[in-house]
């Protein structure tokens, strides 16, 4: 297992702070979404004025991704399912589908798309029944439902495998299809992924407690952002600000993820390159590389020592390299 990567100057860090805050709060809306999480009806809006001031933000969020090349809604049988794809520079066939994590949707990949797409063709979606321009109109009431709904997006598009790659909450989602209906998956890559190989630490849950609480000091939420990102400070940047126009307008209503066995995980039988951050809060990194590694004998284990759960901001180059090594090996 190959334990090391680079330490990052301060200018870089000073370049990359606003996906890091990205990270954070992503990872503040998954635990309020698990310490208040409801399995129906379906997300919605609370208002339209909400879901204007949302788009407005995802619009302004999106400026600083590369320009799509198509963008297609595609229907399934729990909603339609927003998906941008962009051209890549290498020949290769199966595209990488790009899974954010908890209400970051398609933006939080901004500081990663110029790097992937060097290693091919990328489709980002937003997760159904999260803030996006997914819209949900059945309810997902558990991990089956989870499953069918990215099954059938997959089916919806025009290639027949893709390689998964998932963040956080897209990390479970990918993984959750991969134990389910594997069918079109070539690869899969998991980062920082929740509820795969490890809970998450009931001290993290006890200190969202305040933070979920929309009419606490703003200060208390801060203070969780920071911790989770190990100290990183908290600026008002353009994803920011869409996440938290999500977090005050999105009524969400999706069921708690189960956690997948090591039974599961070691039945998959496409590879996987699993993603874990040295100084993550949302998962004990020493025992997630471990289970990682027992679970999945012929996967690929990178631990970040110095990441922390906003890994995919902290180190894009890096984690770029990982996966274009990784599906390489595959060839």
């Amino acid at each position: 297992m190959d334990d090391t990567t680079p330490t990052p100057s301060p200018v870089r860090t000073r370049r990359r702070r606003w996906p890091i805050v990205l990270g954070v709060i992503a990872a503040l809306f998954l635990v309020i979404g698990f310490v208040t999480r409801t399995p129906s009806p379906v997300g919605h809006w609370t208002s339209a004025e909400g879901r204007d001031e949302f788009h407005d933000t995802y619009q302004t969020a999106m400026a600083d991704l590369p320009v799509p090349d198509a963008t297609l809604d595609v229907r399934t049988d729990y909603g339609i399912v927003r998906a941008y794809r962009f051209e890549g520079e290498a020949d290769r066939a199966e595209p990488l589908v790009l899974l954010p994590g908890r209400a970051s949707a398609s933006p939080v990949w901004a500081d990663n798309l110029p790097h992937l797409l060097r290693v091919g063709d990328v489709y980002t979606l937003d997760l159904l029944g999260e803030p996006g321009m997914s819209v949900q109109d059945r309810p997902i009431v558990d991990d089956d439902d989870q499953a069918a709904w990215l099954h059938q997006t997959l089916d919806g598009l025009p290639e027949s495998e893709f390689h998964l790659v998932g963040l956080s909450i897209g990390g479970w989602t990918a993984a959750n299809l991969a134990t389910r209906q594997p069918e079109a998956i070539a690869s899969l890559t998991l980062v920082e992924p929740v509820f795969v190989f490890d809970d998450m630490p009931l001290g993290t849950i006890v200190r969202s407690l305040p933070a979920s609480l929309p009419w606490l000091p703003k200060s208390w939420r801060d203070g969780f952002n920071s911790y989770t990102a190990g100290g990183a400070p908290v600026e008002d940047v353009p994803v920011a600000r869409m996440i938290e126009a999500g977090m005050a307008h999105y009524s969400l209503r999706l069921p708690q993820p189960s956690r997948i066995s090591e039974e599961a995980l070691s039945g998959l039988d496409m590879p996987v390159l699993a993603v874990i951050a040295g100084e993550s809060v949302m998962l004990d990194s020493a025992a997630a590389v471990e289970v990682a590694e027992r679970a999945l004998p012929e996967g690929t284990v990178r631990l970040y020592p110095d990441a922390s759960h906003a890994v995919n901001g902290e180190h894009p180059d890096e984690l770029a390299d990982d996966i274009a090594g990784f599906l390489d090996a595959q060839e």
